[in-house]
């Protein structure tokens, strides 16, 4: 069997670097592909982390660093195209003179699921899945009561974020790693019991389980969930344990990683760290995003390298590399560590 199935891992996820104009319309190009997940952020600005996917409508923002609720935005992300996409003049899309980055998935395929039909889970869904890059956007209506919902993989998700729609609430996020207790992705606590959210149980091969809780199952509330499953030499959704050493702990995942973010996850008060290969272009990785938080970029020269075949922690700070503590993170990656034809990643 091949290492991997994935030689170009830019067919499915590709980071984007710009500067705003202010000008409605602007075009963004050089994806290549018709991203169904945009995910934007004001590297100079203090904006916040921007949701846009093609299951809800371009239009349709989501702020993963609050609780609000979907709001449209005719000036924000307008539309999806073959090689990007099309911005207003929002600030948090478009200032004038301020840089971006956007963070590029593909899913692809459109689906629906009439539950009581086709006896595959308990709540109807519908979205959007690319099996190949083990990736849905799942769209589904509550029911306040326990209930299981297809997800579109023809794998078990190892991560799956949810977000309600039409009313505040938190990001619940469920992880491999954390059993059955989940995270938010909006705040920096710790691991927390997941019984009302995902009703104790991990996800299958075809459904995820929903719970009570009104931030993933009100009765008549809308939401979204975006889930992902591993792919060999592509993506990776684990854990490691910090050893508290500045010549810290390595983490194999099996490619030259092209985006990583990491959360301790056993004890509570930390942020959600984000780095990318094209905001850092060489070792240390010394440009990092709080993916909980508005703030702006911030620039340090010791916390993370990206290597060939994983990532390798350069700081004993508990915030990433907590003695004896659990810590999770979501990779994707530039290259496989070896491709399909035998050709290994060069490192850095």
């Amino acid at each position: 069997m091949a290492y991997t199935t994935i030689d170009d891992p830019t067919i499915y996820f590709n980071t984007k670097l710009y500067t705003g104009n202010a000008t409605n319309p602007t075009t963004i190009s050089g994806i290549g592909f018709q991203p169904d997940w945009v995910w934007t952020k004001g590297r100079d600005t203090a904006e916040g982390h921007r949701w846009c996917d093609s299951v809800r409508g371009a239009t349709k923002d989501l702020l993963s660093n609050t609780t609000s609720a979907e709001s449209t935005n005719s000036i924000g992300l307008k539309s999806f195209n073959s090689d990007g996409y099309v911005i207003g003049n929002s600030n948090g899309y478009n200032k004038n003179s301020q840089t971006f980055v956007s963070w590029n998935w593909k899913a692809e395929t459109s689906f629906t699921n009439d539950a009581s039909g086709t006896g595959i889970g308990s709540i109807d869904s519908a979205g959007s899945v690319n099996n190949d890059a083990g990736f849905s956007i799942v769209s589904y209506t509550g029911t306040g009561s326990n209930g299981t919902v297809k997800h579109g993989l023809s794998t078990v998700p190892k991560m799956i974020i949810y977000k309600r729609r039409n009313s505040t609430s938190g990001w619940p996020t469920w992880h491999t790693s954390i059993g059955t207790n989940i995270l938010e992705l909006n705040e920096t606590g710790a691991s927390q019991n997941g019984s009302t959210y995902i009703n104790g149980t991990v996800p299958t091969s075809s459904v995820f389980s929903i719970g009570t809780s009104g931030d993933i199952n009100a009765s008549g509330g809308t939401y979204i969930a975006y889930c992902f499953a591993d792919v060999q030499g592509y993506s990776k959704f684990s854990s490691y344990i910090g050893n508290a050493n500045a010549d810290g702990t390595f983490v194999y995942t099996g490619f030259k990683p092209a985006f990583v973010i990491a959360k301790l996850a056993s004890v509570g008060g930390e942020n959600w760290y984000l780095w990318d290969n094209k905001r850092s272009t060489g070792n240390v990785m010394d440009k990092f995003l709080y993916a909980n938080l508005s703030n702006t970029e911030v620039t340090s020269s010791s916390l993370i390298d990206f290597l060939s075949n994983g990532f390798k922690l350069r700081t004993a700070g508990d915030f990433l590399n907590a003695n004896g503590e659990t810590h999770i993170y979501m990779a994707f990656a530039e290259n496989p560590f070896v491709t399909s034809t035998g050709v290994p990643a060069t490192a850095r």
